[in-house]
């Protein structure tokens, strides 16, 4: 197993230097999902919901979670992003849509984080925008699914 590079010698945290890694091509994907009931799904498609196109907005959302990752995360580093995109499936046999989103940088770090904030994101503004409507939404299974660039890929 690595070591954790998030502390110093003094056992506090820190940013971890990346100035001596390679720059690459560097795509994370992230998932996530929202359950709700037919009902509320049956409005976010049919566009009936009072605070408008929720997908619209959560894309929107979502994309500038990505943007802003360095701000919430401490440790995060502030990147250049060369692409992010958001794909939404809603499968109302099971009542959720998920959140796939692929974030992009050409880079001396990953982009996983800013992926998964991406996700978390769009699902939150998900929620906020149906909360009216089913107080029993939950977010569940968010993960990173792919990872390419640097030293390691990874995918599921």
């Amino acid at each position: 197993m690595s070591e954790l590079t998030h502390f110093n010698k003094a056992g506090r945290a820190k940013m971890v230097d990346v100035s001596e890694k390679k720059i690459t091509a560097r795509v994370a994907k992230a998932s996530g999902k929202i359950y709700m009931s037919k009902e509320t799904i049956n409005k976010v498609l049919s566009g009936h919901m009072n605070k408008g196109d929720v997908l619209a907005v959560a894309q929107v959302a979502g994309i500038n979670g990505a943007k802003k990752t360095w701000e919430l995360i401490p440790m995060c580093h502030n990147l250049l992003l060369t692409g992010v995109d958001i794909e939404f499936t809603v499968d109302d046999c099971h009542c959720y849509i998920e959140a796939v989103a692929e974030v992009k940088t050409q880079g001396n770090t990953g982009v996983e984080m800013e992926a998964l904030t991406a996700v978390n994101i769009a699902l939150l503004t998900v929620y906020d925008m149906c909360k009216a409507i089913d107080k029993r939404m939950y977010i569940e299974e968010v993960k990173l699914i792919e990872k390419q660039g640097g030293k390691s890929d990874f995918s599921l």
